[in-house]
């Protein structure tokens, strides 16, 4: 095929209004997809810094007693092979935290605060049991709270939004797949009379499907070219911002090199998958023709 015989297929004023479609659609479908890898990253560097944190609170009501208890759990927690780290929190940081609260309040002396002792425990161990057999027969009254169970129903939430990401991507896939359906349909339909010269002058399906194909890929990568750098900067930005915020999770809504790898393969099996859905429909159709 010659470039001449090539160009017979094309429409430019057809393939730059596909293209922008395509571009949009690109655009969305990669910011989905960054969405989602960047909330699985985010929710599995959460779950690995509160998997082994534990806060043990001294309840007591009395000051003497209550600080008797929180250095005798301290002690006994630090002689624990399983425990990595025991913190007291110091009781001026206490009253800074309940400060917007109580106000000047907070700092009082007699103000029954509970003991706040954080741990971090060994990975692989069931933290809230083994710190309970330990504080036990100190203080039954001590309350154990871990951190990682506080988020119980944040994980739930997080899948819900992968997931959520994973249909937006495939809806804007499925989108396009029907958009090519249609271009293709309609370009068989204004180039019928074209079509058949080039069957009589031995021009084959397969030739002929190509011409799609190669108008198909084109129109993709152009709409790839558009959508692409749009989406990255967006990406960029955003990222930028979250990692200003000072949330942990926030700041960890990053896509890491495989994350980017994914995301800039997309717009490159995008446009493969384009070309090969023009080729197909457009061997099929001319197989039915036949």
């Amino acid at each position: 095929m010659t470039a001449a015989t090539a160009r017979l297929l094309d429409t430019a004023r057809d393939g730059w209004t596909m293209a922008g479609v395509l571009a949009v659609m690109i655009f969305l479908a990669v910011l989905a997809t960054a969405g989602g890898i960047a909330t699985a990253n985010a929710s599995r560097a959460l779950d690995t810094a509160l998997s082994g944190q534990v806060t043990v609170q001294i309840v007591v009501p009395d000051a003497a007693t209550r600080e008797r208890l929180a250095t005798q759990v301290v002690a006994a927690l630090r002689r624990s092979p399983a425990i990595v780290q025991v913190r007291p929190v110091p009781r001026a940081t206490l009253a800074r935290l309940l400060g917007p609260w109580l106000g000047s309040t907070a700092a009082a002396a007699d103000l029954p605060v509970p003991a706040l002792i954080d741990v971090i425990v060994a990975p692989a161990t069931d933290a809230t049991a083994i710190i309970r057999r330990i504080v036990a027969p100190i203080d039954p009254t001590a309350q154990i709270d871990a951190q990682g169970t506080a988020l119980a129903g944040t994980d739930t939430l997080l899948r819900n939004v992968m997931l959520l990401a994973a249909t937006i991507v495939a809806l804007m896939i499925a989108a396009s797949i029907a958009m090519i359906l249609l271009t293709v349909r309609a370009g068989l339909a204004a180039h019928g009379t074209v079509i058949e010269v080039m069957h009589r002058l031995g021009a084959t399906d397969g030739q002929i499907a190509a011409l799609f194909c190669r108008r198909m890929a084109r129109d993709a990568a152009l709409a790839v070219l558009v959508g692409t750098p749009l989406s990255c900067g967006t990406i960029v930005l955003l990222s930028q911002a979250n990692a200003g915020i000072g949330s942990e999770f926030l700041g960890g809504l990053v896509l890491g090199r495989v994350g980017w790898g994914i995301v800039l393969a997309l717009p490159i099996a995008f446009v493969l998958l384009a070309a090969l859905v023009a080729y197909i429909a457009v061997r099929r159709a001319l197989g039915r023709l036949a």
